[in-house]
């Protein structure tokens, strides 16, 4: 194998696999990165964990076709201190050389053959969700995912296709999370995906990114013009989260993001629990604390209710205003010490209550 590449187009696909490598035994095949280059002028590079997997690829003038291996930190620490010029990659026997001008690193590869092959997925097993609405939701539920709960199938995120309908979900069990899309399908279907493969994703692809979306029993793929990434897919049965879902309230309230936001800011520098009180033309926000001293501001608006009190972990008011799409959201309650709803258009965070 040997060929040349561009050294900044190289050193970002190099950067993006360092979270996909084995951290905890550096003798693991899978603490390297596997490169695979061919007639036609790509280079394929490969990464994975077992658990998360991606792969890239690269124009490149190859010499001569081949494969090879090498430890992908080693790799990184070194073209991250080259001039932004070509670089040059030649597997000699046991060892890759990396070479720039008068700069080389001598890398000792393993076999290639033993290199983990990634998972297989057809064309037809594909996710007929837009792109957008995929990297969107995600995001807007992410915080909601759990993470080390001992029930495994809540470290991830659902993905529940439905006849006439969509859904991504997300729960703690403290807060539930979901955005919806009308849609009619032909396929029903459910898919659990991991907190970690949820942020890679997330990390490898902006918003307006063209992604393709494919699935097997085991693996989630999602495509893009230059990566390819790989995520196992969480067995076990999701709660029926739709059970949860309020379907109707006793008040609606809608609010100003920002000035809403402005205050919860105010309190929470004390405490992340806050008591929040409706009055009919004001809202007054106070912190929860076990210290003798707390902080409060109100704000000015028209509730039109009598009175309503509730306290809540302000960490999840913030996630979800930081996370809508609009001015306004609107706040739905029912009973005190029952859970609050918080609403932007398609996306709900359903949230339960600190008992005062």
């Amino acid at each position: 194998m040997k060929l040349n590449v561009e050294k900044t187009a190289f050193e970002n696909i190099i950067s993006n696999c360092q979270n996909f490598l084995e951290k905890r035994d550096m003798s693991q095949i899978t603490a390297h990165i596997c490169f695979e280059c061919f007639a036609n002028n790509t280079l394929i590079i490969k990464a994975t964990d077992y658990e998360i997997a991606l792969q890239a690829q690269i124009q490149a003038k190859v010499e001569q076709e081949g494969k090879a291996t090498a430890n992908g930190r080693d790799v990184l620490r070194f073209i991250q201190n080259l001039k932004d010029e070509e670089i040059t990659l030649e597997a000699k026997d046991d060892t890759l050389l990396i070479k720039q001008g008068r700069s080389k690193l001598d890398l000792p590869m393993y076999n290639v053959e033993e290199f983990p092959s990634l998972p297989e997925y057809e064309a037809n097993q594909k996710l007929h969700i837009e792109s957008f609405k995929f990297l969107d939701s995600m995001d807007k539920i992410n915080s909601a995912v759990d993470t080390n709960n001992p029930k495994y199938e809540l470290n991830g995120a659902l993905i529940d296709i439905k006849e006439y309908s969509f859904n991504f979900v997300a729960t703690d069990t403290r807060r539930l999370a979901v955005v919806k899309y009308e849609s009619q399908g032909i396929n029903t279907l459910t898919l659990i995906i991991s907190k970690r493969s949820i942020n890679e994703i997330l990390k490898l692809t902006k918003k307006e990114t063209e992604l393709e979306i494919f699935y097997n029993q085991t693996h989630i793929i999602t495509k893009c013009e230059q990566f390819t990434f790989f995520g196992k897919v969480i067995s076990g049965k999701y709660p029926d989260y739709e059970k949860i879902i309020p379907r109707e309230f006793k008040n609606t309230i809608e609010l100003p993001k920002d000035a809403f936001l402005e205050a919860v800011n105010v309190v929470k520098s004390l405490s992340d629990k806050i008591k929040i009180n409706l009055q009919p033309n004001e809202i007054l926000f106070e912190s929860l604390s076990d210290k003798n001293h707390k902080a409060s501001t109100q704000m000015e608006f028209n509730t039109g209710i009598e009175e309503f009190v509730f306290g809540i972990d302000s960490r999840y008011l913030i996630d979800f205003i930081k996370q809508t799409d609009s001015a306004k959201f609107t706040l739905a309650l029912n009973e005190t010490n029952m859970p609050i709803t918080l609403i932007d258009n398609n996306f709900s965070t359903i949230i339960m209550p600190i008992i005062l």
